[in-house]
């Protein structure tokens, strides 16, 4: 074999390459394009958005103020005659509104948080 037989065997290898790679890309490129058109006429089945007017809006009175409270645990009933409690026999909630509503701040000369040096609480 000569050098100029090596030279044609390694440049139809790199042009083998190269249209590899460009066939490989348009048929990605043919994916997404399908891919978006099957995406937009689904959307085309869809109902239609809701218009401006048609938007959630706030009530006349303003909006809605959030409600502060103390709360603690409610705990579970004790079943009667070790029967199984059923899920109606429950509450409604895990914590109920505590009796005291006070809200416990922080005292200067009490320890700040966890490890701080401070004194704590006496």
């Amino acid at each position: 074999m000569s050098t100029a037989t090596f030279v044609v065997a390694a440049t139809s290898s790199d042009v083998l390459n190269v249209v590899a790679a460009f066939v490989g890309g348009l048929i990605i490129v043919g994916a997404l394009v399908w891919a978006v058109r099957m995406g937009m006429g689904q959307m085309d089945h869809e109902s239609p958005r809701p218009k401006a007017d048609e938007q959630p809006h706030l009530p006349d009175t303003g909006p809605v103020r959030e409600s502060r409270e103390m709360r603690e645990p409610d705990e579970v009933p004790h079943a009667e005659n070790g029967d199984r409690l059923m899920p109606y026999e429950l509450h409604s909630s895990g914590t109920r509104t505590g009796k005291d509503q006070h809200r416990r701040r922080w005292v200067p000369g009490s320890s700040g948080s966890f490890g701080s040096g401070g004194a704590g609480r006496y």
